[in-house]
């Protein structure tokens, strides 16, 4: 590469670095795209729209506490701030840090802190490390993926989540069982009083095992600490999310292909058999939902359209897991933002080929994904959670893990019948305009530093080609090139080698200027959606 090459590339990157600095929230807000999901309550009885209110209030305090994880300065800007479009800015992000600017800040000068408020704002991995080195018998209460990590005098101390925001908790618990009170399905309140239990105790297994036993529910809800999206520090400090499920009956009922043949992908994965424990048998349930109302963590900043839970391995090897998928969300995103894309981006024909469906097999593949592979690495002779032992690396490994496996799993569904020949391509155009709209998202977050590597590791091996200005799918490429790549980051997982995956992403997570160029004629293109909600939970 020559000199003059590399500097005319410094200076591009610093004018976006200067420009994107100087972006009022007006001009940040023009990014985002105001879309309703309205909640009319039609086919629910008196007694469920009150149950609906319990849980809508519920949200509100679960949306609070996050903030006390997220950023405690940004929730008094907030609150105290007279300017809307800083108020609906922080809103959107959940922090003052702007997740389509690599977390620059939006207001204000300070630099995002990794851990956010889970940590001390100066604490290091390396400081964390040496400490627990130090301090053996700590580590557990400091690695607890429900505790807040804080100094006291030179030491480190561990607050249980159920300590720290037990203001926010017990009037919480309390509207959960109010809910539970005015459901006509014995399950579902069953689940939220156990759920209201666990959020006292930061024990969930219980309740997590009764929430995949529902059957079919009319109404459902995440309500729990489960994603590490906001701990870029350790990677394995859980965030409080929520979303009120109101279940889509007739998409719900054309998942069952799906669900036959999980088993059978799990088997097929390029990994070796020990470390891709048989499904065969595991409960996974499925759901299509609209969601009338979100908090935390599925509130703020990026709009998850599906969502595999629970995250606890234990749970994995015992039930499996639960893949929600947000109809009214996938559609906003599908018509919005990425069939825009892909028409800005790709050439004319491929562009055609990328589709809802298309766009919707990827998203549920990528889901049942997250719950294939290793359920643990193996490190020393002994299992070691995944997260812990990749550290900050892991949410954006894992993100990988399930695109590259789902579109893996399509191409084996394909082979064997289950899924029409003739879509494959359909498959693989919707995929790569995906990407496309996640990249404008930025690398600042997981699934943006997963789909940068995946882009980079493509176009390498040429499955993804560019000329004059479009990008194509080499459709024979493209599936080598997946198997090849599900094979690295399984065994990343599998073996739980935390230098690996970070050399790994260290190569290939940096945008090549022709893409930064291509993106920017996405310009006005929304980058992603902002819910408005008539159940509002503020």
């Amino acid at each position: 590469m020559s000199r003059r090459f590399c500097l005319s590339v410094v200076v591009f990157l610093v004018s976006v670095w200067i420009l994107s600095a100087q972006l009022t929230p007006a001009l940040r807000l023009a990014q985002w795209k105001p879309v309703e999901m309205p909640f009319t309550g039609a086919g629910l009885s008196p007694n469920e729209r009150k149950m609906i209110d319990r849980l809508a209030e519920a949200c509100r305090l679960l949306d609070e506490v996050y903030w006390q994880q997220s950023d405690k300065t940004g929730l008094a800007l907030l609150q105290s701030t007279k300017d809307p479009d800083l108020k609906r800015l922080l809103h959107i992000m959940g922090s003052r840090w702007d997740l389509i600017d690599e977390n620059r800040p939006f207001v204000g000068t300070d630099p995002m802190p990794p851990g956010h408020e889970l940590y001390p704002h100066d604490l290091t991995r390396v400081q964390i490390e040496q400490y627990v080195q130090a301090h053996p018998a700590e580590k557990a209460a400091l690695y607890d993926e429900h505790s807040v990590v804080k100094r006291q005098g030179t030491k480190l101390a561990a607050v249980p989540y159920h300590v720290e925001y037990q203001r926010w908790l017990v009037p919480m618990a309390k509207a959960l069982r109010d809910a539970a009170a005015l459901t006509p399905d014995p399950a579902f309140a069953n689940f939220l009083r156990l759920r209201a239990d666990a959020l006292l105790s930061d024990d969930y297994y219980a309740s997590d095992l009764a929430w995949l036993d529902l059957k079919d529910p009319k109404v459902d809800i995440i309500f729990a600490p489960y994603e590490t999206y906001t701990d870029d520090l350790l990677g394995i400090k859980t965030s409080y999310g929520a979303s009120i499920l109101i279940r889509n009956e007739p998409e719900s009922a054309k998942l069952a292909v799906y669900q036959k043949y999980l088993p059978e992908i799990q088997d097929a994965l390029p990994l070796a058999p020990a470390d891709r424990p048989s499904k065969r048998g595991h409960l996974t349930p499925m759901e299509v939902m609209d969601a009338p109302l979100r908090a935390g963590d599925l509130l703020h900043g990026y709009q998850a359209v599906a969502d595999n839970l629970p995250n606890d391995p234990r749970i994995h090897e015992k039930k499996g897991s639960k893949k929600i998928f947000f109809k009214n969300f996938m559609d906003a995103r599908v018509n919005f933002v990425i069939l825009p894309i892909a028409q800005k981006l790709m050439l004319p024909g491929q562009a055609a080929k990328a589709s809802g469906e298309g766009y919707l097999a990827g998203t549920l593949l990528h889901e049942i994904c997250h719950g294939l592979g290793p359920a643990f690495s193996r490190k020393d002779g002994k299992q070691v959670d995944i997260r812990e032992a990749i550290g900050q690396a892991f949410s954006g490994l894992e993100e990988a893990k399930a695109d590259v496996v789902g579109m893996f799993g399509l191409k084996w569904l394909v082979d064997h019948k289950a899924l029409p020949a003739d879509r494959l391509e359909e498959y693989y155009s919707s995929y790569v305009a995906g990407i496309f709209r996640t990249l404008r998202f930025g690398t600042g977050e997981a699934h943006g530093r997963a789909e940068m590597m995946e882009f980079n590791y493509l176009s390498e091996n040429h499955a993804i080609t560019h000329t004059n200005g479009r990008y194509a799918v080499d459709y024979s490429r493209m599936p080598p090139a997946i198997a090849t790549l599900a094979k690295e980051l399984l065994e990343i997982e599998a073996t739980g080698d935390r230098q690996r995956a970070e050399n790994w992403f260290a190569k290939y997570d940096k945008m090549p200027p022709g893409l930064v160029k291509a993106l920017a004629a996405t310009k006005g293109i929304p980058v992603d959606l902002e819910p408005i909600y008539t159940l509002s939970p503020h």
